[in-house]
């Protein structure tokens, strides 16, 4: 957007002197300042000249342009987005109900959920209000999940028979999050930095739990769910790839993909549910045999 752009087309709004006491007219929308509203204003006056000209619609800072609903600035993604909050926490309580805390999952798949839980909450915050601040809790959060994706991973196919070897892979993560989000904070938000970084994590998270799957298909027949989920989540992911503008200024491919993992999500925690339970099965029969 032109820095000029609001002054010429809110002259009645001088969004750089703005004040919220000094504004007798509140904006439409609920925790949209006069400031925020004016330049709401201006982005589809730009659009509308654009399409009028026949011209392809513009980004705005890397955005589509979004029609807000009451006071949400993306509600598409928003909405799924705690769609995805809403499955990860009710499957969280359903795995709690299943499975008993004394099996050896418990305690990494229960914190999985919770990570998962938080994000989704920042995600939709963040649709529904993009500011410098939730666009950073928004993205560090998703990276947290994706750490701890691997994790997961890590503990089922090789830390339960290398506990020793748990708490170190853990503080390697976690040294690596921290590092991750230093970097984006103090030096530079570099947007193909975090998309490179965490491609590359999901790509291998991908791969280490398939190969798991295809490993132990024959003696686990609940991993297929698991290998469907991988494998459609970074199908899903491929949707982002399309970047179209949004189907009746709402529905962008970013709103699909988050949309398409909500039921992505009640497989894995199912998935989650029956390995938990093998696992506990196994240790019983394995204590009565010693």
């Amino acid at each position: 957007m032109a820095n000029g752009c609001p002054d010429a087309y809110c002259p009645e709004r001088d969004w750089r002197g703005c004040r919220e006491e000094e504004h007798t007219e509140p904006p439409p929308s609920p925790g949209w300042t006069c400031h925020d509203d004016c330049k709401y204003e201006c982005m589809w006056r730009t659009v509308r000249l654009y399409v009028q000209g026949g011209r392809r619609v513009p980004q705005f800072h890397g955005k589509w342009p979004f029609s807000r609903f009451l006071f949400v600035q993306e509600p598409a993604s928003a909405f799924a987005s705690l769609l995805n909050g809403l499955a990860s926490f009710l499957m969280l309580l359903r795995y709690k109900a299943a499975v008993p805390p004394t099996s050896p999952m418990y305690p990494t798949c229960v914190a999985f959920a919770w990570v998962s839980v938080n994000a989704w909450f920042w995600s939709t915050v963040f649709h529904t209000r993009d500011t410098a601040l939730t666009e950073k809790l928004d993205y560090f959060c998703a990276s947290a999940v994706v750490l701890h994706s691997v994790y997961l991973c890590w503990v089922r196919t090789m830390g339960l028979q290398r506990p020793a070897l748990i708490g170190v892979f853990r503080a390697f993560l976690l040294l690596f999050l921290a590092c991750h989000i230093s970097y984006l904070t103090l030096v530079r938000f570099d947007y193909g930095y975090n998309m490179a970084a965490n491609v590359a994590i999901g790509l291998l998270n991908l791969l280490w739990w398939l190969w798991w799957c295809l490993r132990n298909r024959p003696r686990l027949p609940h991993v297929w769910k698991c290998a469907v989920v991988v494998l459609l989540l970074q199908a899903g992911a491929l949707l982002e790839l399309l970047d179209f503008p949004p189907l009746f200024w709402v529905l962008d491919a970013h709103a699909l993909w988050h949309i398409s993992t909500v039921p992505l999500n009640i497989l894995f925690y199912s998935f989650l549910v029956d390995d938990s339970l093998y696992l506990l099965k196994a240790n019983s029969d394995l204590s009565k045999v010693d």
